[in-house]
């Protein structure tokens, strides 16, 4: 798991994310009202029948006008689970960028 840096801005200590790695796509998870958390996760899983189904979810909630990183209105612990699988699933492929920040 990654971990945030931090910086100055303003006065204020701000953490920064670390950079996306290449082949890989931060999205954000999580409740309006609840805990939310960015993950970076390989593009590959936007195939993934899982995946797809949680970009609907998605989609009816919020349409095509997110502004910026892709929110999945998912519970966390969920959305861990359906990555578990995914891995699971996908044992034989590459998966090395998948991190999570707390965000």
């Amino acid at each position: 798991m990654g971990t945030a840096t931090t910086a100055f801005n303003h006065g204020r200590r701000k953490p920064q994310q670390k950079p996306v790695p290449k082949g890989c796509l931060a999205v954000k998870v999580g409740e309006a009202d609840g805990e939310q958390q960015r993950f970076v996760v390989p593009v590959i899983w936007f195939n993934h029948p899982l995946f797809v189904q949680l970009l609907k979810e998605a989609e009816d909630e919020y349409g095509f006008e997110q502004i910026g990183t892709i929110t999945i209105p998912c519970n966390v612990h969920h959305f861990r689970t359906i990555i578990s699988h995914i891995i699971h699933q996908n044992h034989n492929q590459n998966s090395r960028c998948f991190r999570v920040w707390a965000g």
